[in-house]
């Protein structure tokens, strides 16, 4: 699965994995969101998420700044990063529309509650 949406992002030269990356440190908002924090929201291990930041940062969609006070560090979309995402909006929904259709509107409206408590299930087990 991961390839369909990695093929459609290809085109705007980032992968699924990066744009989630990005969506969940625009969710946070601007005061950006913690390393910490956002590798529990993504239900990733804190290694490979901080290995998935590099390309990020290379291509200057993200800062990573340490926090004023303590050793957190939290990462802050970009002006770059911001027009990434807005590239990326298109090719991801076409990939998506083709999944969906593929597999099924009814059967992915009964499938997303799943995912999304699968999801929190892996949040929960990192606790």
């Amino acid at each position: 699965m991961s390839r369909i949406y990695d093929d459609a992002l290809a085109s705007v030269g980032m992968t699924a994995t990066q744009l989630a990356i990005l969506r969940a440190i625009d969710k946070a908002g601007d005061d950006g969101a913690s390393l910490s924090r956002l590798a529990e929201g993504l239900v990733m291990e804190k290694t490979s998420l901080y290995r998935g930041l590099g390309p990020l940062i290379r291509a200057d969609w993200i800062e990573v700044a340490t926090a004023a006070k303590g050793r957190a560090k939290f990462a802050r979309l970009t002006r770059l990063g911001r027009l990434a995402m807005d590239r990326a909006a298109e090719p991801w929904e076409r990939a998506q529309s083709r999944v969906v259709k593929a597999f099924g509107p009814a059967r992915w409206a009964a499938l997303e509650p799943d995912i999304a408590a699968l999801a929190e299930t892996g949040v929960r087990l990192q606790a």
